[in-house]
């Protein structure tokens, strides 16, 4: 059995908010929320928009904004993720892929982008280590020369991969990074997604895309309504969703087009 590199426990996120006359209120998009992550697998993190996916993923990296009220546990190997120490691991242990390609710097070229991950090191390492990357990614001398802008969506796509990826990557928290690509792109993002979790590195893929997340991940998370409904092995989500013990999952399934298109609710 893997062992449990991050896990979450009763998490619940509020934000405090101000309507007429300044009147504050509190809203809770998710509350008592539990998951696990284990070293070397894919948990997908499936929900209709607005289940709390995403703000999963800022919490875990502690980019919510200040009038977030979080409570429960985040546990990092089997010690509290503090934000002293989600600091300390952020953008090397723990690296984010986000949704927008926009959060590429729009006046830097590729490869100098690209080798902001790579600082504290030789630089012979450094050279080396930086084409393995640009190998991996398919990226060509050309490419890595433009901007952002000189870029179609799906090499942006890559470029975003390669400069989120570290030498110590641990855990990589990957916010719907699918979006809008071209079919044989989305395949290869899929694929350097596996490859990834079989070298040991942990991903979190938050998505909508149920079909992406049954192709490659271990086990799937149902989200609905900022709870944790159930998590099951991916290849739970076949035929009819008959081994799915929740409704809500199955009609999830059961209402893509390749299936029944019942309505969720």
């Amino acid at each position: 059995m893997k062992d449990t590199l991050l896990k979450i426990e009763n998490l619940s996120i509020s934000f405090e908010q101000y309507g007429r006359g300044l009147k504050k209120f509190t809203t809770t998009p998710i509350e008592n929320l539990n998951i696990e992550v284990k070293k070397g697998e894919i948990l997908a993190i499936v929900g209709a928009s607005g289940s709390g996916k995403s703000l999963l993923a800022h919490t875990v990296m502690d980019i919510l904004p200040p009038n977030a009220i979080v409570n429960g546990k985040i546990l990092y190997k089997d010690e509290i993720l503090s934000k002293e120490k989600i600091k300390k691991y952020r953008g090397e242990k723990i690296t984010f892929i986000p949704q927008s390609v926009n959060y590429l710097d729009p006046s830097m070229k590729v490869k100098d982008q690209i080798k902001i991950g790579l600082k504290n090191m030789k630089k012979e390492e450094k050279a080396k280590l930086q084409k393995e990357i640009f190998d991996k990614f398919e990226l060509k001398e050309n490419e890595i020369e433009l901007y952002p802008y000189q870029l179609s969506g799906g090499m942006l796509r890559k470029v975003l991969f390669a400069t989120s990826i570290k030498m110590n990557t641990e855990l990589i928290i990957a916010d719907e990074p699918t979006p809008g690509i071209h079919q044989s792109v989305l395949d290869k993002v899929l694929k350097q997604l596996r490859s990834f979790a079989d070298s040991g590195i942990s991903v979190i893929l938050i998505t909508h895309d149920i079909i992406s997340a049954v192709k490659i991940a271990d086990r799937i998370t149902v989200f609905k309504d900022g709870r944790t409904i159930e998590t099951v092995p991916s290849k739970f989500f076949s035929g009819e969703g008959e081994n799915l013990k929740e409704e809500y999952s199955k009609k999830l399934w059961n209402a893509l087009p390749q299936n029944k298109f019942l309505e969720v609710r």
